[in-house]
């Protein structure tokens, strides 16, 4: 798998993950309907089904997926939520994503 490749589909599975808990946020914080359940279940059932396509050990997988996950977050943060990420939350961000490099790219002996 390239790293392209890696990094897009953990992007789309970071952005299953924060939709399947979003919407409920929405109907519990914000008086949402309470048929957004219905699509953050089946959005939490994609997230977990993405995770599953990457062909390493799953604790690898989860354990890098938590960098990209730090920046969908931050990009949804900034264009959800309206709120303009920090300085420093782009330097944590570059840190996430050079852990998850080193976790999913780092060569390995047998």
């Amino acid at each position: 798998m390239t790293v392209l490749h890696t990094f897009g589909l953990f992007v789309v599975t970071a952005v299953a993950e924060i939709v399947g808990c979003y919407l409920p946020y929405l109907w519990l914080k914000k008086s949402a309907s309470p048929w957004v359940l219905l699509p953050a279940a089946a959005s939490l059932a994609l997230f977990a089904w993405l995770l599953s396509l990457h062909p390493t050990a799953a604790g690898r997988v989860y354990a890098a997926y938590g960098g990209v996950y730090v920046s969908v977050a931050l990009v949804w943060l900034w264009l959800v939520d309206g709120v303009r990420p920090h300085v420093w939350d782009f330097v944590g961000v570059a840190v996430t994503l050079l852990g998850m490099s080193i976790i999913m790219f780092a060569p390995r002996g047998g």
